[in-house]
């Protein structure tokens, strides 16, 4: 799971409202209240892992929440692949 963790954060930081070298992004880091994404972001995030891991996200999984933060993401793509 590091290596998704990585790649997650790299799609994150380049699609950032907000960029700034000095800010890091933790893993429980809310992407969205820090103001790192907006809403919009969401979906173009949805797409990223749906592609990237060759899955798909069920409606009933599709909320804020579990694409709130890197470790939201994490656990929802663990749950997806059982």
């Amino acid at each position: 799971m590091c290596n998704i963790k990585v790649d997650l954060r790299k799609f994150i930081e380049a699609n950032m409202e907000i960029f700034d070298y000095e800010e890091s992004i933790k893993d429980d880091d809310n992407i969205f209240e820090k103001g790192f994404v907006n809403s919009i972001f969401a979906m173009r995030l949805l797409q990223y892992i749906e592609d990237k891991y060759n899955i798909i996200v069920n409606d009933d999984e599709i909320s804020l929440n579990n694409f709130s933060s890197i470790d939201n993401i994490v656990s929802l793509l663990k749950r997806t692949e059982t």
